[in-house]
């Protein structure tokens, strides 16, 4: 396809070739979205796979915003059904207690390869990786994490701070190791 607009029409008219350049294109960078909040690759194509069957059946994008954020959208949101549906949410919940310090990280801990951090973001229990994504890859506030998954405010903002304990901590653990070897 010549470009963006001709693809879109492609996609509005059915056009399986469209279809395809659409998901040669964008297919990579919307598995890491789904990646960064599912945590298991393999869940993470079949939601990009189910988030790809709503854009195709059901091609709304306006020209709102660019396509590639409409899509980002489409992704998310089918991240979030897909935790909703697994039903996790007592680990959303978090007792004043168990939420730790932040540690500090020095200068040379801030270096991490795009990679390396998505990695980390996997590891962290769902509850802070789908805070933590919304709150800062999706620049959702607190309330608006809260609404979108039916918890307290302050749950989310316990999740958060709990999310960038556990990556500081994951992180200086990876430095040290690094520094070792």
């Amino acid at each position: 396809m010549e470009n963006e607009i001709e693809l879109i029409k492609g996609c509005r008219a059915g056009d399986d070739y469209a279809r395809k350049e659409l998901y040669t294109l964008y297919s990579n960078r919307l598995l890491a979205v789904c990646y960064r909040y599912t945590g298991d690759i393999d869940v993470a194509h079949d939601v990009l796979h189910d988030a790809f069957i709503k854009i195709f059946t059901k091609f709304s994008f306006r020209g709102e915003s660019s396509l590639l954020t409409w899509m980002t959208k489409v992704v998310v949101t089918q991240s979030l059904d897909y935790l909703r549906m697994q039903k996790r949410k007592s680990q959303w919940i978090i007792n004043e207690e168990q939420i730790p310090d932040v540690p500090e990280l020095s200068n040379n801990e801030e270096h991490l390869t795009e990679e390396q951090l998505l990695m980390f973001v996997a590891e962290l229990p769902e509850g802070c990786r789908t805070v933590f994504n919304l709150y800062v890859f999706e620049e959702k506030s607190h309330k608006q994490i809260a609404e979108l998954l039916g918890i307290k405010e302050h749950s989310s903002t316990s999740q958060l701070h709990r999310a960038k304990y556990m990556l500081a901590k994951k992180i200086k653990e990876y430095k040290n190791h690094e520094e070792r070897t």
